[in-house]
């Protein structure tokens, strides 16, 4: 991997009044800093780091700064870039200076390779981690770190530990989470959930009208009853009297 040139100047003037001059001129205000590095102000053509972000292999971005005349030059990465959060023009670029032969610490995106068996099947394949931060030497950041996933089914799954790196790239990682997994489609699911709630509702359905029922039968009982031993009483009484 070769690290792409882009021009920079060294910036003398400071504060918002400078800044917002350099963005009139469509250059942006960066800061350059490092381990074991001077740390100094400096300015890039703002078209000129849009291109170089455009055309980077990889996620993240490293560049050569060539500074004022080219006599001297810096490899960097692009640690920060802030952007106006209405216009999304860029405001402001924090470069990290790196070495080539020290060890950085980058952020690279996960590609799967292959078609999975259990999608074949129906399931779906889901990426839980869309980026894994690696540690490598800064001229082999690779484009992507990649995952064989054919001989996945429904239900399995790859953590960080099965991922497979070449050369002296380290995924780091503090346990040993899922990367990716086959699960079922949600639709699925969501048809035996409103399936069982039909269910449920019509036995709720039915309990509510034998309920009913059983509480219509015990009325006209009790009214039965009622009329009844009121006839006994008047057929009681009229016999008294005729007495």
């Amino acid at each position: 991997m070769e690290f792409t040139q882009l021009k920079a100047n060294i910036r003398e003037t400071s504060g918002k009044g400078a800044a917002r001059a350099l963005r009139r001129e469509g250059r942006i205000p960066a800061v350059f800093y490092g381990q074991g590095t001077e740390t100094f102000s400096l300015s890039v053509d703002s078209k000129d780091l849009e291109q170089v972000m455009k055309t980077s292999a990889t996620s993240q971005v490293i560049v050569n700064l060539v500074l004022g005349d080219g006599s001297d030059t810096r490899s960097a990465m692009l640690k920060d870039l802030q952007v106006h959060p209405v216009s999304r023009n860029m405001v402001h670029a924090d470069f990290y200076g790196v070495a080539v032969d020290r060890k950085i610490k980058v952020m690279v995106p996960v590609e799967t390779v292959g078609k999975a068996e259990g999608v074949e099947m129906g399931g779906v394949l889901q990426l839980v981690r869309r980026e894994l931060e690696i540690l490598c030497l800064p001229l082999e950041v690779p484009e992507s770190i990649k995952i064989d996933v054919s001989g996945l089914n429904i239900g399995d799954s790859v953590h960080i530990e099965e991922i497979p790196v070449e050369g002296a790239i380290e995924i780091l990682s503090e346990v040993n989470f899922t990367v990716l997994t086959v699960v079922t489609p949600k639709k699925e699911e969501e048809e035996v959930e409103v399936e069982e709630e039909g269910v449920e509702g019509e036995e709720g359905e039915e309990g509510e009208e034998g309920k009913e029922g059983e509480e219509g039968k015990e009325g006209e009982e009790g009214k039965k009853g009622e009329e009844g031993k009121k006839g006994e009483e008047g057929k009681k009484g009229k016999s008294e009297k005729g007495k």
